[in-house]
């Protein structure tokens, strides 16, 4: 077996797999050969990942957002995984505030209640309300979960080696992916991460140019009482989106104006954050998205976040208008742009993989799309054609999956199209002229000028090297090595050739007029000279495997 020091946790593990039936992983952990990986079906999956705890969970929560690694119907099945936890004893977590506290607890807080509020796999949180009379929210890590966590890292490190192996697992560099999986893992350890994380998301959306800034709200972090295993933050009064009662009810027409504000509002304050902010909230479910009793929508939980550099954002934004358009060309283009990697791909095939993918939209209307749908679409595709894409793809599209689902769910009269197209619209206008169009303007003015004056001299110099024969054209063709020796090689044998029938003929001529002894033996000796030639040629072509 792999990991010694865990032998009680991998005969669990063993346990698990044995008792849902993966066969493919039995065979892997006993050391029997298994050459073609074969997967569980997805919900056997899940039920694996739910009988081996909490941190497995979060896992299946991390693999969720891997459309790219994935079909499917596994992103389906482990979307739905949720932390499921009984909750810890508060005699427990008040040992851990108090530790984690500069101060004693009595003189931090007047009160804490001792219910948490919620309960997951990696901490619980609690309201209170601190000595000044604010009223915060208290997430404490569960206490010894660091251990399990390094535990079960070493042990999914350890399944990875052995994946590894297979043909599967060099293909898709199943080590290098665990060691990303883990490494969030050990992130969600650290509430100081997810803590900067808050405070970078509710500077980014402190101003905006889509919606009214006042309208969205993320808490602000305590720093004073902020450590690595607590995070105390503003409390926010609210309700899950899809529970909430808004002002209007009834199905009356300000009801549905109400509802479709917010859903502008979500649509609008996340396209910032993917197209223009390149750092997005990647977990926008239901109970991630809270509608304040003052009418405001919060973000709650910015443990995980997602990034994308510039080139990325302009990238996906023409994807999206590629797949407004159904243009399955421009869809494999792109694919190729964003890949990892130069990989050999057949463009053929992946266009042709476009073309059929996006041919059961064609008599779609607009408003009908599943844009998230398709974006899963893409990834899988690119994924059967052995494309590697960046890891925050998959967080890309969960995020858009997860932030559609919710918009149609909370307002299903929703018009995505109509959301998104003056966006798009505008996020084109911006990568055209950018933030300042006056600046844009001008730069590009400068640029013309600079042009228009360095022209006439260039050309200049271009002609009186023409006229004067001292142009010198410099060109570096690659692969032509190999040709050039190969003729050499031609042009040294066929001089060679010529030398030996040069020797051959004038020894025939003085023999046939040899009337003495002296030129009889220079006919022999040019004889001799021209067979021993011959015969080095003959023997180097040989050698040389060319003689055909």
């Amino acid at each position: 077996m792999f990991l010694t020091q865990t032998v009680p946790r991998q005969r669990e593990i063993i346990e698990v797999v044995l008792r849902n039936g993966w066969d493919y992983m039995r065979r892997l952990l006993t050391g029997g050969k298994a050459d073609e990986p074969q997967l569980p079906t997805p919900a056997v999956l899940k039920n694996i990942l739910v009988d081996l705890g909490p941190v497995y969970v979060k896992l299946g929560q991390l693999l969720s957002t891997r459309p790219d690694l994935l079909s499917a119907a596994y992103i389906e099945e482990l979307s739905t995984l949720q932390d499921e936890v009984p909750q810890v004893p508060w005699a427990e977590i008040e040992v851990v505030i108090r530790k984690q506290l500069k101060r004693p607890l009595e003189e931090t807080f007047t009160t804490i209640n001792h219910v948490p509020v919620a309960a997951g796999s990696i901490a619980q949180t609690h309201r209170a309300t601190l000595i000044n009379g604010q009223e915060v929210a208290l997430k404490v890590q569960r206490p010894g979960i660091d251990i399990t966590i390094a535990q079960d890292i070493a042990l999914i490190q350890g399944i990875a080696d052995l994946v590894a192996r297979t043909d599967f697992g060099q293909t898709y560099e199943i080590k290098a992916i665990a060691q990303e999986f883990t490494k969030a893992l050990e992130a969600e350890l650290d509430f100081t991460l997810e803590a900067g994380f808050t405070d970078q998301l509710r500077r980014n959306l402190s101003t905006s140019r889509w919606f009214d800034p006042q309208q969205i709200v993320v808490a602000q972090i305590n720093w004073d009482l902020t450590t690595e295993k607590l995070m105390v933050m503003e409390w926010l009064d609210g309700v899950p989106i899809l529970s909430a009662k808004l002002s209007h009810q009834n199905g009356s027409q300000d009801n549905v104006i109400e509802r479709n504000a917010i859903t502008t509002l979500l649509f609008r304050a996340f396209f910032q954050q993917l197209y223009i902010d390149g750092f997005f909230h990647a977990d926008p479910h239901p109970g991630n998205l809270f509608y304040l009793h003052d009418g405001r929508v919060a973000l709650l939980d910015c443990g995980m976040v997602g990034r994308l550099d510039p080139r990325t954002q302009q990238i996906l934004t023409e994807m999206l208008l590629a797949i407004v358009d159904l243009d399955a060309g421009r869809c494999a283009q792109l694919t190729l742009q964003l890949a990892d990697s130069n990989q050999p791909v057949i463009l053929s095939r992946l266009e042709n993989d476009y073309e059929r993918m996006l041919r059961k939209y064609y008599n779609v209307n607009l408003t009908e799309i599943n844009f998230s749908q398709i974006i899963y679409e893409i990834l899988q595709v690119a994924r059967n054609n052995k494309i590697r894409l960046p890891g925050n793809m998959g967080l890309y599209a969960k995020t858009l999956a997860n932030l559609e689902g919710v918009a149609r769910t909370f307002n299903p009269e929703v018009n995505l199209f109509d959301e998104i197209k003056p966006l798009i619209t505008d996020l084109f206008r911006r990568q055209l002229l950018g933030d300042n169009p006056v600046r844009s303007l001008l730069r590009t003015a400068l640029d013309i000028k600079s042009l228009s004056l360095q022209s006439p001299r260039q050309i200049e110099l271009l002609l009186d090297r023409v006229t004067s024969e001292t142009l010198q054209w410099n060109l570096s063709l690659h692969g032509l090595d190999g040709v050039r020796r190969t003729m050499d090689d031609a042009a040294n044998r066929l001089s060679f050739s010529i030398l030996v029938g040069s020797l051959i003929m004038g020894a025939a001529i003085i023999s046939n007029n040899a009337q003495t002894t002296q030129l009889s033996f220079i006919s022999s000796i040019l004889f001799a000279a021209a067979s021993l030639l011959g015969l080095w040629l003959i023997i180097s072509i040989l050698r040389s495997g060319r003689l055909k």
